[in-house]
């Protein structure tokens, strides 16, 4: 029981929504996740535009996504459209190299294999709200080398230079959910010059929507980021 002392901090939770055309899968994955400390369960439902437009409308911070394999990409993006500030972490698949790079490169934050426990999704939720972009050793194995592959026939370079290192600062604050003006003071710099930047940042990524920015561009970060450690 509580006794009212003033300097009790509540605890955050991540909003977490559950997205499955499988009933059975959401009902047990969504029992698993209610006894956390760290999660609040705010949605589960089909995977369905209807569901998009809901996980928006109640500010979910993680969507868990499973579906099959070659649905999930073009899903992840929907999903990244109808959820600007929203992350989406891949559930269930197998570790193969062409489903976790066509995850990355839609715009998944996260990437839990059909072998991962319960706390492996619940760390894996913790870290990709962290801003981190965690898969299994297997899965970094096999994006590093896609990685270098890709740098073999000059694609990797492409990736790295399409944007300046103020734009990718930029990229990063638009992940995080930040207006223009809050980027303008967080810089130092004036709201006209982020807007020009934003739309320089489309252009490049091929995107129209500032909403699918860090989308599409993060998990390329975050992976050149791993392998050059």
């Amino acid at each position: 029981m509580s006794d009212g002392s003033p300097g009790l901090a509540t605890v955050s939770r991540h909003r977490v929504a559950l997205l499955s055309d499988v009933r059975f899968y959401r009902e047990g994955l969504g029992r698993a996740l209610e006894g956390s400390t760290e999660l609040e369960l705010v949605c589960s439902a089909p995977v369905t535009a209807a569901a998009f437009e809901l996980v928006s409308l109640r500010n979910t911070d993680i969507v868990l996504l499973e579906v099959a394999a070659a649905r999930m990409p073009a899903v992840i993006q929907s999903i990244l459209s109808a959820t600007p500030h929203g992350k989406v972490v891949a559930l269930g698949m197998a570790d193969e190299e062409l489903d976790a790079v066509a995850c990355a490169e839609a715009g998944a934050a996260g990437y839990v294999s059909s072998e991962a426990s319960v706390a492996d999704l619940v760390e894996t939720i913790v870290r990709v709200a962290r801003g981190e972009f965690p898969c299994s050793p297997r899965v970094a194995s096999l994006l590093a080398r896609r990685i270098c592959s890709l740098a073999a026939h000059g694609t990797t370079n492409e990736v790295r230079s399409i944007l300046t290192a103020r734009e990718w600062e930029i990229v990063r604050l638009l992940g995080d959910g930040l207006s223009n003006k809050e980027i303008a003071q967080r810089l130092g710099i004036v709201v006209s010059t982020v807007k020009n930047h934003v739309h320089h940042i489309l252009n490049k990524a091929r995107v129209s929507r500032r909403a699918q920015v860090a989308g599409r561009l993060r998990p390329w970060n975050a992976l050149q980021q791993r392998v050059a450690r």
